[in-house]
């Protein structure tokens, strides 16, 4: 199985096969760091539009979503309480879980204290950490990347301790829900992710992911959290990164045809770069 759900990196020849499936068959969608909340109201409004128009783009192809984390920046659910804010993508999200269309979302680190209200009320599949799913014959590893890129033991022991249920419940138990999401997106602010800025972090991804491809039995690594859109392949598969959306407006589509690199201009999709089969 290694290896041979994608070919040599470029775009290869195009057939008719590959053509057919690019233009009328089912697509599955991949999209990380939109960081919503992050930036002022018109920054946002506009950022949430984008991808609203994107997605309804390939609405009628689509198979599967998959929210490779950090869609919010400073997201915190309280039991009776949600963030308030980008209503036009949840219903999105709502409309296509209502028609059948499975739509998974991988925690982020800037978005882990999520409750219920995404997978209740909008049908919405949560994962808190990595996933394997396979589609089109493809067996993929799935995670938004902030664990591969916590190598060192302070960052890791972080992580873990803002994931663990134990401080996450004291948080939400000590300060009201106004006090404390503020509070969140207030560090989230001022205090981002040092792999944010680290330009070690897109090549501590990439070995991680070519490490799992070596020891695992994968055809490919989609991940998120480096803010690099990157897609190469090694000797045994490919890794993709699906870049940002909140600044770059990146994002991934896998088809019959292959795994594809996208860049959305405002009105269509355009390809960055394609791994055929």
């Amino acid at each position: 199985m290694r290896g041979r759900a994608f070919g040599r990196r470029g775009t290869g020849p195009i057939t008719i096969a590959s053509l057919v499936a690019f233009l009328f068959g089912p697509v599955v969608l991949f999209v990380s760091d939109m960081h919503f909340g992050r930036g002022a109201r018109s920054a946002e409004r506009t950022k949430e539009a984008a991808l609203v128009e994107c997605l309804k783009a390939h609405a009628s192809d689509i198979d599967h979503l998959y929210l490779l984390g950090d869609v919010f920046d400073g997201y915190i659910e309280y039991r009776h309480l949600v963030p308030k804010g980008f209503v036009r993508f949840q219903g999105l999200l709502a409309r296509w879980t209502d028609r059948g269309i499975p739509v998974t979302y991988l925690l982020g680190n800037h978005d882990p204290w999520h409750q219920d209200h995404f997978s209740e009320e909008l049908g919405v599949t949560l994962i808190p950490d990595s996933i394997e799913a396979t589609h089109f014959g493809r067996r993929l590893h799935l995670a938004h990347g902030d664990g591969l890129a916590a190598t060192d033991p302070p960052r890791s022991w972080v992580r873990a301790l803002l994931r663990h249920p134990v401080p996450v419940r004291l948080y939400r138990s000590l300060l009201p829900a106004d006090i404390g999401l503020g509070l969140a997106r207030w560090v989230s602010r001022r205090l981002h992710d040092p792999d944010e800025t680290d330009a070690a972090t897109p090549a501590r991804l990439r070995t991680q992911a070519h490490r799992l491809l070596r020891h695992e039995a994968l055809d490919g690594v989609v991940l998120g959290h480096g803010h690099e859109p990157a897609l190469d392949r090694g000797p045994d598969g490919v890794y993709l990164n699906t870049g940002n959306w909140y600044e770059r407006r990146t994002f991934a589509r896998l088809d019959e045809a292959g795994l594809r690199l996208q860049h959305w201009n405002g009105t269509r999709a355009q390809g960055i770069e394609s791994v055929p089969p």
